[in-house]
């Protein structure tokens, strides 16, 4: 493993952030990251030891925060919020999200003034490091005062408890320890509440939304541009002294792409000068939806940055002296922007289900109807489009916004919430549709294409179309499709289309840091 993270100095991107969650970068504390911590910790224990009331440290949490804790209770005082807190349902979390969630909040405490004592972050690397993944709940969180259920879950096995998934098994987080002679951590005053405050779960959520909407762009981008070559589509709608008009950055980046993809393409020349005065929107305006759901990825993944860099736990303590007890909990900073995303992702199942039913239409010359020569003993791809009318159809329904919500919580003390971690969720989802939606039209688009031999297309979109001719024949007669549909979205989500075209990211002149995360 070459690569290094320094938690607490360096700037934390998403990237980085799924390489430490995958074993491809080791994230490591410095020596002056060390003091840093060591002196917050050694603050909070002043202030512990004291005679002023100190929220969550000396207090009660939530509405018992006016309540004192007597001194010798401090310690379970900690163990309790974990054990109280950790009351999650639904779904158990994939192993990649958890360890996200550690990533991200070794980001946030290692910035020395969460009062958090170094033997927990180093348990925290330790896990990390021996792929001792806590079994933590989808739901149960509201997103504000924290992520607080599935944090609790996250950081039960520091003390022993809770569940882990070792060596693909689920098993006692204590039992686990056992075997690998190590003894669980009795935490220190306020590091239970510094554990479970914090925006951890949602911005988790948040970074696997960057990467995979950002590669379903890309791929977006990429079975458009197929389909303008299967339909005979205009280049005109993309060239450059149009966008002009109308700067857009994400508009700009989307039309160079699709003109470079298209560069050199006989079949698109083929038949400049045909009778046809425009084309459908579906192929007419990808620069303009396209292009905005980009802008909406780049929104997300700038507000993001700004979180997994930040501190999101309560009170925050800048010395023995001076601490705060505010909001920096709250996920509403990072709901709305994604729900934003979410949004987007959904337009491009969307317009992308559009370009489908285009294509099934007949209109095209040399493109039979239904896309099979011989229809009506044969159905054709005329079904694969209820399919993805399905997909865009229930993306819409999880496109109202979770941070439009708020459910009052903690007797009213905690009266207005994001519920970021919903939305995270769902956005999620929202992707994984769009994903299945994309490797259908990669299909359909396809077949469109084989139509216009012996003419051939742009070198990237013969490279493309060979991609998927690896996993779908062309198709002459009906036969079962699921295959080749669970084909074509894993194509989609595994990025390799994406790769394909990197060269011409590389090139261009309106990059504008979109391929970057």
């Amino acid at each position: 493993m070459a690569k290094t993270f320094e938690y607490g100095e360096q700037h934390l991107t998403a990237s980085t952030a799924l390489d430490i969650a995958r074993g491809e970068c080791k994230g490591v504390i410095t020596e002056a990251v060390k003091q840093k911590v060591l002196k917050s910790y050694n603050d909070v224990a002043q202030i512990a030891s004291g005679e002023r009331a100190v929220y969550g440290i000396n207090t009660g949490f939530g509405p018992l925060c006016t309540t004192r804790v007597s001194t010798e209770d401090l310690v379970q005082l900690q163990t309790n919020i974990l054990m109280s807190h950790a009351v999650g349902v639904g779904d158990l979390l994939a192993d990649e999200l958890v360890r996200l969630m550690l990533v991200l909040k070794l980001q946030a405490l290692t910035q020395g003034v969460s009062g958090i004592a170094l033997e927990t972050l180093e348990r925290m690397i330790w896990m990390l490091e021996n792929e001792v993944t806590p079994i933590v709940p989808a739901q149960g969180s509201v997103g504000a005062s924290g992520d607080l259920a599935p944090l609790s879950h996250l950081f039960l096995p520091l003390i022993g408890l809770g569940q882990v998934n070792y060596k693909s098994q689920s098993q006692s987080a204590g039992k686990v320890l056992s075997q690998l002679g190590v003894a669980p951590i009795e935490l220190s005053p306020k590091e239970g509440l510094a554990l479970i405050n914090g925006t951890q779960f949602i911005a988790a959520h948040a970074v696997q939304l960057v990467e995979r909407l950002h590669n379903a762009l890309t791929c977006a981008d990429i079975t458009g541009a197929m389909m303008i070559e299967g339909l005979k589509g205009s280049v005109k709608p993309f060239s450059p002294e149009l966008h002009n008009l109308r700067p857009f950055p994400g508009n700009q980046y989307v039309a160079e792409r699709i003109r470079t993809l298209l560069h050199e393409s006989e079949v698109v020349y083929s038949h400049i000068g045909c009778a046809r005065v425009q084309d459908p929107y579906s192929l007419r305006c990808m620069p303009q939806v396209h292009g905005a759901s980009r802008n909406s990825w780049k929104h997300l993944r700038d507000m993001l940055e700004i979180e997994l860099n930040s501190v999101t736990d309560n009170p925050v303590v800048f010395n023995h002296e001076h601490t705060i007890s505010g909001g920096n909990f709250h996920g509403q900073p990072i709901a709305l922007p994604i729900d934003y995303a979410c949004i987007a992702a959904s337009e491009i199942g969307n317009i992308s289900d559009r370009r489908i039913y285009l294509s099934l239409e007949g209109d095209t010359p040399g493109v039979p109807k239904l896309l099979m020569k011989e229809t009506g003993t044969n159905s054709g791809f005329m079904i694969v489009q209820y399919t993805t009318a399905a997909l865009a159809s229930e993306n819409k329904g999880l496109c109202f916004p979770a941070s439009a919500d708020s459910i009052p919580t903690s007797l009213g003390q905690e009266d207005h919430v994001s519920m970021g971690s919903i939305g995270g969720r769902k956005a999620l989802k929202v992707v994984s549709n769009t994903e299945q939606i994309l490797g259908i039209e990669l299909m359909c688009a396809a077949q469109a294409m084989d139509y216009h031999r012996p003419l051939k297309s742009g070198k990237k979109m013969e490279e493309v179309h060979a991609m998927v001719r690896e996993h779908v024949p062309h198709i002459e007669k009906d036969q079962i499709m699921t295959d080749y549909m669970d084909a074509t979205k894993a194509l989609v989500k595994s990025g390799e289309l994406t790769r394909a075209i990197d060269d011409l990211a590389q090139e261009s002149e309106h990059q504008l840091d979109f391929d970057r995360y």
